[in-house]
């Protein structure tokens, strides 16, 4: 997976390798960020992110000068995860439907809406590499569900969009809880309600108009209350 392009690494790139020691503690720390991220949201201490990947505070620093530089590769691990679970399961299963249900329930295990806050204080969102991760994400799920389309097992007024912004709702912490940890009892089964959902039998019409991924980053600019596709 490509890190996060700044001085240090692109010094570490024209050097020697990380030692295989390091790059487990670089690993431990971004996986232990990610959780601390997910529990409690993006202002986390980085003493607090240190203790739970078991490394000292100078390790971290040796790895992430700063929050940005964490949260961006938490982001950028999470969108590359997902996306080769779902080449994976494009590759693997006998039906394009059935690699789509893997795709997004693997999505919802990565918590995807708990770390959107994250993305919003933190992360520059064009960043090149995080920009190169949302295509090939996006290319993912267009092809996931064009695929189901054509098996005529996905309904056509849904957008690759729809499916990301549903993800993001079933994860996004539950108000007044604290953590979206809550959510685990219950977030699985109702991807499964959702994704039944998606299927042809007589669908219900839908309001507004099918939304792409590439849409999502700008419904932030829209006016308050006004509906997408209007």
């Amino acid at each position: 997976m490509g890190g996060i392009a700044t001085v240090t690494d692109v010094a570490e790139d024209r050097g020697p390798r990380l030692r295989a020691d390091a790059r487990r503690n670089r690993e431990r720390i971004i996986a232990a960020a990610r959780e601390m991220f997910v529990e409690h949201g993006s202002e986390v201490a980085f003493d607090e992110v240190a203790r739970r990947a078991g490394v000292g505070n100078a390790t971290l620093y040796r790895h992430f000068a700063d929050r940005g530089e964490l949260a961006h590769r938490v982001i950028l691990s999470v969108l590359e995860r997902i996306t080769e679970q779902g080449e994976l399961a494009l590759a693997e299963e006998s039906e394009a439907f059935a690699a789509l249900r893997r795709f997004a329930h693997g999505a919802v295990k990565e918590r995807i809406g708990a770390l959107c806050p994250l993305v919003s204080a933190t992360v520059d969102k064009e960043h090149p590499e995080l920009i190169t991760a949302r295509t090939r994400l996006e290319h993912l799920v267009e092809t996931l569900m064009e695929r189901s389309r054509t098996e005529g097992r996905l309904r056509t007024d849904i957008g690759s969009g729809d499916l990301l912004m549903a993800i993001t709702q079933l994860t996004r912490p539950l108000p007044g809880m604290g953590s979206c940890m809550v959510n685990d009892r219950f977030v699985h089964r109702h991807l499964d309600v959702l994704l039944d959902g998606l299927c042809t039998p007589e669908p219900t019409a839908l309001s507004g108009s099918a939304v792409a991924m590439r849409d999502l980053e700008h419904l932030a600019d829209e006016p308050e209350g006004q509906p997408h596709g209007r």
